[in-house]
């Protein structure tokens, strides 16, 4: 149990720093332990009790561990609320989960505390909600998918059972703390005492920094992220000789950039794919990898999880046919809080979670993606899949950054646009120039019809594509961009970054 795995660790670890803040203060196991006893007392002192909920929407800071573990400690869940969300957009979070208790910031924390005294101890209970986390509305409304501490012991039998940061050490924390990849795998970096370096904010001339300062063996990332460190002035003066792997996760990312992080960076990568429901267990490509795998692949099943690709109607397809990416995994979700037909939806009836991602297993048995369910557009009667297409025109070298999406037209149906954010603003790539570029990799069908420049594409608070919000920017020009899905991406924080 997660209250437990701290208490255990503060005895193990004890001096050893559980985090580093921004200013560099270490914050040790013990002092951990130690201060969310007494705030766990205070939480009780003020009405806090099991099984209710404990909202934070104050940043990733320490007092944010600390607020968690205290939480845990009453039996109460944590939703973390990024503060980085609007006021309409955090109050409908907070609405969704009906807090007992909302910690906005620092000061709270430490006001919360009741020093030198703990709380009661709980009963052993497998099925207490230990977690919310919100789906990352890329392209809908969030839903508050809900862990147990039966999941958080799946999660981490998966990753301490397969090695992952075995011994403990520096980690860079990449993402919020409300994020999937640190609110469901706090408990195991616990138990192998990793220290977790935070970032007042995470910028890529930072992180380099500290790359090199704490020596860190592992990093890990989304796609954004890497290729911001990639484009860092800052990159090649960098001292990355410590590093050994990177991990990349959170969403689909081209071969163009694995080859440059691989080059670049020296290190192996593993590539990761899961998403939030899954409590960020998936897939991933083996570190020592061949190339193909590497490249082009999301690699096998981790531990006990298993893949299936099915059609419409729940059906497996045939071995390289392409359908719905389904997972069957300990680690799914126990459900989306308050909302039945939505967590019904959200799985099969033998257990495999909807993913709502397109793919296929190769002869290998690695799973490659080709796009999301509601994404594909018909143009002309034939399927075309966005990210396929996006991962090929992001190798153009005048092109930093793509995405591709529908527009209604009378003769094909739909049609497919590119939205570009050029390396070169003042000479970007025409439409002629990203056809004739896609014409080897691609049937015609699939090359776009249309090109719009942008300064930059948008991006969630996990930063991520949000298409939702780009399809509302775009003007409407000879027909119009068409709304996306509800299904939610994520996957690999950094930790299977380590993550």
């Amino acid at each position: 149990m997660f209250a437990q795995s701290l208490r255990d660790a503060a005895r193990r670890f004890g001096p050893r720093p559980l985090l580093i803040d921004a200013a560099g203060q270490p914050w040790t196991y013990s002092d951990v332990d130690r201060l969310s006893d007494e705030v766990a007392a205070g939480m009780a002192a003020v009405g806090v009790r099991e099984r209710e909920v404990v909202a934070l929407t104050l940043p990733s800071v320490p007092e944010y561990v600390v607020a968690y573990a205290a939480a845990a400690k009453v039996g109460a869940a944590t939703a973390g609320v990024n503060p980085r969300l609007s006021d309409a957009e955090r109050h409908a979070l907070l609405d969704l989960v009906d807090p007992a208790l909302v910690v906005s910031t620092a000061d709270q924390v430490d006001a919360l505390r009741s020093p030198g005294t703990t709380p009661p101890p709980l009963a052993p209970d497998p099925d207490r909600p230990v977690v919310i986390v919100f789906t990352s509305g890329t392209t809908g409304t969030p839903k508050g998918a809900v862990f147990d501490e039966r999941r958080l012991e799946a999660i981490c039998a998966i990753d301490v059972g397969l090695g992952v940061h075995e011994g403990g050490g520096p980690m860079l924390a990449s993402t919020e703390f409300c994020h999937i990849g640190f609110a469901t795998k706090l408990a195991w970096y616990v138990r192998v005492g990793a220290t977790q370096v935070l970032m007042e904010r995470w910028r890529a001339d930072d992180a380099l920094r500290l790359v090199a300062e704490h020596r860190l063996v592992a990093l890990g990332g989304i796609s954004a992220q890497f290729a911001l460190l990639l484009r860092s002035p800052a990159f090649d003066e960098a001292d990355l000789s410590s590093l050994e792997r990177v991990t990349l996760g959170g969403g689909l990312a081209s071969p163009a950039l694995r080859a440059e992080i691989m080059e670049r960076f020296r290190s192996q990568l593993s590539v990761r794919f899961s998403l939030t429901e899954s409590g960020g267990c998936g897939t991933g490509t083996a570190y020592d990898a061949p190339e193909e795998e590497a490249l082009y692949t999301v690699g096998r099943p981790r531990g006990p999880i298993e893949v299936a690709i099915r059609d419409g109607d729940g059906r497996e397809v045939a071995r390289g046919d392409a359908g719905e990416v389904c997972l069957r995994t300990p680690t799914a979700m126990v459900g989306y809080r308050g909302d039945e037909a939505a967590t019904a939806a959200a799985f099969h009836a033998d257990g495999f979670l909807r993913t709502g991602d397109l793919g296929f297993l190769d002869g290998d048995g690695c799973l490659r993606l080709v796009g999301r369910a509601k994404e594909m557009y018909i143009r002309g009667g034939y399927n075309v899949y966005p990210a396929e297409v996006e991962g090929v025109l992001a190798r153009h070298p005048g092109v930093a950054d793509v995405a591709v999406v529908p527009r209604a037209d009378d003769v094909m149906g739909e049609v497919g646009v590119a939205v570009v954010v050029p390396t070169d603003p003042t000479r970007p790539p025409t439409l002629d120039d990203l056809r004739a570029f896609g014409a080897d990799s691609l049937a015609s069908y699939k090359l776009p019809e249309d090109v719009r420049v942008v300064d930059a594409l948008p991006l969630t608070s996990m930063h991520k594509l949000d298409r939702a919000k780009l399809l509302r920017s775009l003007p409407v020009l000879d027909g119009e961009f068409r709304p996306g899905d509800e299904i939610h991406r994520q996957e690999p924080g950094p930790e299977d970054r380590s993550r």
